[in-house]
């Protein structure tokens, strides 16, 4: 299949008000693409515009409630109506949670985290496809590493991810000589400020941080990773050694991943 090409290209990105939609944002502008913009929040939607346009690339910004299968399909329609076309779909919208779960009092935002990450994804999906098929395009899930192995204090999180990668690994199957390709994408821990606003276990923001954010991966070098892994358009991009050899380690010595995962629970990096 031909490389993904980036001038021109019609981009909508969910989630790209902070973190990595909107570092990737940043870099697709400079490589001359034509995003639209998704996300909750329209101040910083509009702020993420503003930049992407100086960069040198073309934005529209359009908030959406992801959780809202209605609000998916109007936000692809007005993508296509303000482009013509959509050649990528980048289903990066996510929250998260840091708690046991034995210690939750609150389930609500267990469902929520599914609603945005795991249904977020199907809607938006469901609605770009026909649009994607005529263009031969990507459709790009932003999962995490959480997503091939359980993780202590993210259970609500880490089987949102690993639905979200059933779904995608089922679709490429069935898209195979569609020209539409399906490209996975597993960060472990990345600079943003989405653990600030994890749930925690009474259902409420953490506001601060438990990882070692000065420790962990740079948002730009995931943004980069994700840039590369999309004009390859591969398979997936698993980031990071310790994600790699994890996925080796689990088939041998699958208690040995389970420790290594609680370590880095621990020791927030």
């Amino acid at each position: 299949m031909a490389r993904f090409e980036f001038p021109n290209k019609v981009i909508l990105i969910t989630g790209a008000s902070s973190g990595i939609g909107t570092e990737l944002a940043r870099q697709l502008a400079a490589r001359g693409a034509w995003l639209c913009l998704a996300a909750r929040r329209a101040d910083r939607l509009e702020a993420v515009k503003a930049e992407c346009e100086g960069l040198g690339g073309r934005a529209i910004a359009l908030p959406t409630d992801v959780r809202q299968q209605d609000q998916c399909v109007k936000l692809v329609q007005g993508c296509v109506e303000a482009y013509g076309r959509l050649d990528a779909l980048v289903n990066n919208a996510g929250v998260t949670m840091w708690a046991r779960f034995d210690e939750i009092s609150d389930l609500n935002p267990v469902e929520q985290i599914m609603q945005t990450n795991y249904f977020g994804s199907v809607y938006c999906t469901h609605a770009a496809l026909p649009y994607l098929k005529q263009t031969h395009g990507l459709i790009v899930g932003i999962s995490s590493l959480a997503g091939r192995n359980g993780v202590p204090t993210r259970s609500a999180y880490a089987a949102s991810k690993h639905a979200m990668a059933g779904f995608f690994d089922t679709l490429r199957i069935e898209l195979a000589g569609s020209g539409v390709s399906v490209t996975m994408i597993y960060p472990g821990f990345v600079t943003s400020e989405v653990r600030e606003h994890a749930f925690g276990p009474n259902g409420k923001p953490l506001e601060k941080s438990p990882v070692r954010e000065g420790e962990v991966m740079p948002v730009e070098t995931c943004a980069r990773l994700i840039v590369r892994a999309m004009s390859r358009r591969q398979r997936e991009e698993v980031m990071t050694l310790r994600g790699k050899a994890g996925l080796w380690l689990k088939l041998i010595a699958p208690g040995l991943v389970d420790r290594i995962a609680l370590k880095a629970i621990q020791t927030g990096k």
